[in-house]
């Protein structure tokens, strides 16, 4: 028990002794100054002095731009790409499901190739004919009067643009007598427009073309999408004029009727007209004569 306590009292001692630490001038041994040190200050000014270490870089590391230069923290530039390249890859993801859509769409149209035709235009207005046929409902003549009126200025209103308050006109692509017309039962999803040759070919409406090649069996065919999902496809031209990815205003001239390709009886021009991937007949809404 003596031997420890003698321990501590050494141990103390040692801690707490006195030391002075002077500075000389090398050439003249000049005292410049001096302070008084201990085994016991000395351990706690490096002990404060390493804990302040500590913590200040540990401040500079998360609080300033340093810490991008420390492996394993990831600088702010690379999370705003990282951010920026994330929207734009949610952009492509809904702009590829648009084309897949679209590309649906413009296949269906080229091919003639339609399983399921839902019921248009057409079949609501013989349901309503027939509907009438049986009530036998005579109207008056003021009010045929006023449905033909009605009749006349929704002629050229498209689908449903009267509904959404928005004046969607269609323009005669070219003028002339129909050849051949509307026949979805024999999958003829068109009207044929015979026309002289060389007669220019105008679009619809304002659009973007997205179809301007040659096919064998139809000709030179252009296709433009419209607003609303509407597209309309000239197909037997004698020549193109505007380019996919134009743009194209309502009556601009985007081809050159003719007589082309394999299935072309003459010189005419094969009209389709396309409603969100299913076709309408187009003369519900352009009077072509």
């Amino acid at each position: 028990m003596a031997k420890r306590t003698n321990k501590r009292k050494q141990i103390k001692k040692k801690l707490l002794h006195q030391y002075r630490l002077v500075v000389l001038n090398e050439e003249t041994f000049e005292e410049r100054f001096s302070f008084k040190l201990s085994r016991l200050n000395v351990f706690v000014v490096g002990s404060l002095f390493a804990i302040f270490l500590i913590v200040s870089t540990i401040l500079l590391i998360a609080f300033t731009p340093l810490r991008e230069y420390i492996p394993g923290y990831s600088s702010t530039s690379l999370r705003l790409k990282a951010m920026a390249l994330n929207e734009k890859t949610d952009s492509l993801a809904n702009q590829l499901a648009y084309n897949e859509q679209l590309y649906g769409s413009i296949k269906k149209a080229l091919l003639g190739d339609i399983e399921d035709l839902p019921a248009n235009n057409d079949s609501i207005m013989n349901a309503i004919r027939l509907e009438q046929l049986e009530l036998n409902m005579a109207p008056s003549r003021q009010d045929s009067l006023l449905r033909a009126e009605v009749a006349q200025e929704d002629k050229y209103n498209l689908l449903e643009s009267a509904t959404r308050g928005t004046n969607f006109v269609l323009f005669p692509p070219v003028s002339g007598k129909l050849s051949d017309g509307y026949d979805p039962e024999e999958k003829h999803y068109a009207v044929d427009v015979a026309v002289d040759e060389n007669t220019p070919v105008k679009a619809v409406a304002d659009g973007t073309v997205i179809f301007s090649e040659w096919t064998a069996e139809t000709g030179n065919v252009i296709i433009l999408e419209h607003n609303f999902g509407l597209i309309s496809i000239y197909k037997h031209n004698a020549s193109l004029t505007k380019q996919q990815g134009d743009l194209v205003k309502a009556g601009e001239v985007i081809a050159i009727a003719g007589s082309t390709g394999k299935y072309s009886t003459g010189h005419h021009l094969h009209f389709e007209l396309w409603s969100d991937g299913y076709p309408v007949n187009p003369t519900n809404f352009i009077d072509f004569e």
